[in-house]
């Protein structure tokens, strides 16, 4: 029972921040060295992680928070499977400990395509992962040079495969809009993916964050910007393909083939769950309070050490921020937003959009705003006139 007396269903985020290669466009918070100090390492990690599990189940009872059941589980990263399978099974065996386990519970580790084996993957499968979702951003050699990924293309389809065999769910993730990425490329790597035959895609337009080495690259002149009318493109054919393939979008950036393969740790975030966020840099939120923790493995470790929650900073959304982040969030899935949802003072912009074709006018009968193809190319611009 929450403090509000209403049930919740909890979902947790483990971020293990630790990968092989920082990649060039990567803005994450992931460290390449094995060794750390200050008991941030790899081999420590594992024990970090759990001390803060206890930490935040005893910060959650306090405030009279008590969760029945953890709905699903998302190792993210960084690369998670750097770590041995047994140290993520120990994870979640830990949290089970604490907090049951919903019967059927979605439980994914993101993995590097060079980062599993045969073995690995049966280990994770008996433990408890049910499902992987493997980075594989392209399936031409020169995009993934130029976007420093490591593995090679042709190992996809064997690792698929052998997650399969495991008895895991498979998802894929591309990344279009690389500089330098032809459309034949994209369809290259799309059909790549599908090719597969897994239940679950996602595909991700690049985007150039500020510290990366993309974007020094970009400051330089040596790489151009995406070009928007080049993404909208490719994200179309990305649509098509999928559709062709047998699946369905269900939020703007993913597609699954039926609402049962649907990512539904990430559902949890986009219709405003509850959510732990384990790990360095890991985000948490608790019916309207949201946290961060400290970004660095030793400094995380320091403060759990001292028998402290490692939070670097929290705030309280108010009801004003929250109705607008819920527009935000809900508009991008298939299953879409309330027209009430919609302030009234802002209401008139949805006859606007519906006019312009971005809102599915069947689903707008029924009182929900449901995003048209249209729509989700410019999702952002309809945001910004649906918030006050």
């Amino acid at each position: 029972m929450s403090a509000a007396g209403g049930r919740r269903d909890l979902s947790v985020y483990i971020h293990v921040p630790f990968c092989a290669v920082r990649c060039g466009y990567c803005d994450f918070n992931t460290y390449t060295a094995t060794e750390l100090g200050g008991g941030g390492s790899q081999r420590e990690y594992p024990d970090n992680a759990r001390r803060e599990m206890d930490l935040v189940l005893a910060d959650d009872r306090a405030a009279g928070y008590e969760y029945e059941q953890v709905s699903t589980v998302f190792f993210g990263g960084g690369t998670p499977t750097l770590l041995p399978a047994p140290d993520l099974v120990s994870m979640l065996d830990h949290l089970r400990g604490l907090i049951p386990l919903a019967p059927g519970a979605e439980v994914t580790t993101e993995a590097n395509p060079d980062s599993v084996t045969p073995e690995s993957l049966r280990v994770l499968a008996d433990g408890g992962i049910t499902r992987v979702s493997f980075g594989m951003q392209s399936a031409v050699r020169s995009v993934l040079a130029t976007l420093d990924r490591t593995h090679d293309p042709e190992r996809v389809p064997q690792v698929v495969q052998w997650a399969k065999d495991a008895g895991l769910a498979v998802s894929l993730d591309l990344i279009y809009g690389t500089p330098g990425e032809t459309l034949a490329d994209v369809e290259t790597s799309v059909r790549a993916a599908l090719a597969c035959e897994v239940d679950h895609l996602s595909a991700y337009s690049l985007i150039i964050e500020g510290n990366t080495a993309m974007a020094r690259q970009l400051r330089k002149g040596e790489i151009a910007e995406p070009d928007g009318d080049d993404m909208a493109d490719k994200y179309e054919l990305v649509d098509d393909l999928a559709s062709a393939a047998g699946l369905s979008w269900y939020e703007v950036s993913n597609w699954a083939r039926t609402p049962a393969h649907r990512s539904r740790h990430n559902l949890a975030y986009w219709r405003g769950g509850d959510w732990w966020g384990i790990g360095p840099g890991a985000h948490r939120h608790r019916d309207g309070l949201r946290s961060w923790n400290v970004k660095h493995p030793s400094r995380y470790a320091a403060r759990l050490a001292e028998g402290e929650l490692p939070v670097q900073e929290s705030e309280t959304l108010d009801p004003a921020t929250r109705a607008t982040e819920r527009i935000l969030l809900e508009l991008r899935i298939a299953d879409g937003l309330p027209v009430e949802a919609v302030p009234e003072q802002t209401r008139d912009q949805i006859a606007v959009h519906a006019a312009r074709g971005h809102l599915d006018p069947a689903a707008l009968e029924t009182g929900r705003l449901v995003l048209t193809r249209n729509g989700r190319l410019l999702a952002d611009a309809v945001v910004r006139d649906l918030v006050p």
